[in-house]
């Protein structure tokens, strides 16, 4: 019996030293450049003068490429000293027949953020809570990453542990 273990033993350290070629390469960025998820934070302000949107532009100290995804979130408050951020677009009740949305829509140097609703919508019913000093956190993705990975984008904070 003792034989019989001995040969086991020696075949399993054999088995677990052994070396085979390399495997295919992981993620590495582009042309050798590590690419991470990169973020800022607007607050805005929806005003009529504004028409309810406002245009933010991504910095310049981003890294910014054609392919990557920008994602949009709204700070919705705090719970336990925690921030809460919905993804956009994000629909808010005001009473039970009216509805709006706050959305986003972005070209490559620009974000542009707004509320908007059905054609005869009344924005007088707008709260200035719901208008006033929004805070927005906008994320750059890279766009191979997230396609090449389990990420999902609603989940703010896998989003964020990703950014971070």
């Amino acid at each position: 019996m003792r034989h019989i273990l001995s040969i086991i033993t020696v075949f399993a350290l054999l088995l677990t030293s052994c070396t085979g070629e390399q495997g295919p390469p992981g993620f590495d960025g582009y042309d050798g450049v590590n690419i991470t998820g990169q973020s800022f934070e607007r607050t805005i302000d929806f005003t009529f003068n504004n028409s309810y949107q406002e245009t933010v532009e991504i910095p310049l100290d981003i890294d910014l490429y054609e392919s990557d995804m920008v994602l949009v979130y709204h700070l919705r408050g705090q719970v336990d000293g925690y921030d809460v951020w919905k993804a956009l677009p994000e629909t808010v009740y005001v009473n039970s027949t009216e509805e709006f949305q706050y959305d986003f829509e972005h070209n490559f140097d620009f974000v542009t953020i707004f509320i908007e609703s059905h054609p005869t919508f009344d924005f007088n019913l707008l709260l200035d809570e719901e208008r006033i000093n929004q805070t927005f956190r906008i994320v750059v993705l890279p766009v191979d990453f997230v396609n090449s990975s389990n990420l999902d984008i609603n989940d703010y904070d896998a989003v964020m542990e990703f950014v971070e």
